[in-house]
This record gives structure tokens, C-alpha cells and sequence, in this order.
């Protein structure tokens, strides 16, 4: 499994008047694309990537552009899922979003909602990968995730291990704990901190999950699970490698067909 050939990260740019310049990536094939945004900062330096108006920076996973299913509707960012209406879904495109920009240190936080027994991700430190073929690897082989689920209603949250398919765990791998979920159709908060591989996931204000990566009992973990080498060859590497060389990557949103919304994403910029 390959990294798809990219120049080093161009680095954010701060601005007076509570404005930070982000450079993001046009796609993933050929010479290197940047588009140049400006996004507001608040008082305690976190980035608003998602303001509500626009998808500045945001793109398909391996694609230049955002897939129609997703929609921004009263402020929120919308899949539209296989609940709808089929004409609400006709001839609309689905897959996976980025926020076209790498992060190796950073705090996100973001608000979701599940409709009734739907299943959807945010995924961190994620790569465009290409096989040995050349294919483009999916996402879910390099993003990890943070669940995002209606755990009272959708089958997935009865599976994997000691619940860590429920949300906020980091997905089949180590569960949340307490679970302190709100349910489907009410907003939850989940915010993602990573730093020098140190990774803590907080839902709802309260710490969920802990773990620390590139070490013998990451990897250990990795093969007690469904992304184990034998099991999913790219997987394991992906995770194993989390983050690619320069231990950073895109923060990604999944289409899992169902619907599901997002609002108030920032992120913070660790030092």
C-alpha cells in the first residue's frame, strides 16, 4: 500500500482579525492543487471549518468535489441518507468527505445527530492510499473513527467487543466508557484530541476513550480486532502507521448510507 505522491503540507498561516489561512488540497492525482482559505479563529484559537454557509475546504475523499447527497440544511451539514425520500436521493452522488487539509497535532470538536438507526464516522489522521494495482484504497483503511451511532437502535452497537462499536469508541477497537450518548434525533458532542500520538475521545464533556499510538501495545491491540494483519492486510498497515510519515492526516466524515448530521466543526492546533 502506497501513499499517493504529495509535496509536504503547506502550513496554516495566522492572520490578524481572528483569521488563519489554510491550504487544502484540490485532489489526490497528478501535480498538487492548493486552494487558499481564510477561516475565522475564536478567542481560544480554534479554526471553524465548517461554518454552516459554505464547504470551503472540504472535498470527496479521492475526489476534487463534494458529493451531491451532502447538502447544508438549516446550518447543518446533511447526508442525505437512504431513509429519504427517493426523490429527495435521485441521481444524488454519496462517499466520504475530507476537510482537505492535514493536521498532526489538533483538537476537533464537532456536534452530530443520528436519524433513528443510523450509522455514520468521523475519521482522523486519514490518507489517500492507492494499492499496489494502483486502486484507490477506501478511507475506513487508514481514517480511524470515532463511532458515530443511534446505539438503542441500529445491530451495530450489539457487535464487535465490550461494545466498542457504540459511539464515540474508536470503532472496533476500544469502547467508550461510560457511554453517555444522547439518543437518535438530539445533538451530541464529540471532540477528538491527538498530540505526539497521545489520542483521548470526549463525548458529551465527558473523557470516553485513551489510548496512544505507534507502540507494541497499539499494534497488539490491532490484531485482537477486525483490522488485524491476517484479517485485513491494509488495514493493519494503515493503522499501524496512523498518520503516514509525518504522523498526519485528514479529518474525514462517512457516508454509511444512513442520515446524519454535523455542525459546529473547529479545530484547535496543537503546539
Amino acid at each position: 500500500m502506497q501513499h499517493v505522491p504529495r509535496k509536504r503540507q503547506l502550513a496554516a498561516q495566522q492572520h490578524p482579525k481572528g483569521t488563519v489561512t489554510l491550504y487544502c488540497s484540490q485532489g489526490f492525482q497528478g501535480p498538487e492543487k492548493w486552494d487558499k482559505f481564510n477561516f475565522p479563529v475564536d478567542k481560544k484559537g480554534y479554526i471553524s471549518i465548517f461554518d454552516g454557509k459554505n464547504l470551503n475546504g472540504w472535498r470527496g475523499y479521492a475526489k476534487s468535489y463534494v458529493p451531491s447527497r451532502w447538502v447544508i440544511e438549516d446550518g447543518a451539514l446533511h447526508f442525505i441518507g437512504n431513509q429519504a425520500p427517493e426523490e429527495k436521493r435521485k441521481g444524488k452522488e454519496g462517499g466520504d468527505i475530507i476537510f482537505a487539509h492535514k493536521f498532526k497535532n489538533f483538537e476537533l470538536s464537532i456536534d452530530w445527530k443520528v436519524g433513528k438507526a443510523c450509522n455514520s464516522g468521523i475519521f482522523y489522521l486519514a490518507q489517500e492510499l492507492t494499492n499496489q494495482n494502483g486502486d484507490v484504497e477506501s478511507i475506513v483503511v487508514s481514517g480511524l473513527e470515532s463511532q458515530v451511532l443511534d446505539n438503542a437502535n441500529h445491530p451495530d452497537a450489539k457487535l464487535g467487543k465490550d461494545g466498542n462499536r457504540q459511539s464515540s469508541s474508536l470503532y472496533d477497537l476500544i469502547p467508550a466508557k461510560p457511554q453517555n450518548q444522547k439518543p437518535y434525533g438530539e445533538w451530541n458532542n464529540t471532540v477528538i484530541r491527538v498530540y505526539n500520538g497521545n489520542v483521548t475521545h470526549y463525548q458529551n464533556g465527558v473523557k470516553v476513550v485513551e489510548y496512544k499510538l505507534w507502540t507494541p501495545e497499539w499494534t497488539a491491540l490491532l490484531q485482537t480486532s477486525k483490522f488485524s494483519e491476517k484479517a485485513w492486510p491494509a488495514a493493519f498497515e494503515g493503522f499501524n502507521n496512523a498518520g503516514g510519515v509525518n504522523h498526519e492526516g485528514f479529518i474525514g466524515l462517512q457516508d454509511h448510507g444512513d442520515d446524519v448530521w454535523f455542525k459546529n466543526i473547529k479545530v484547535k492546533i496543537l503546539k
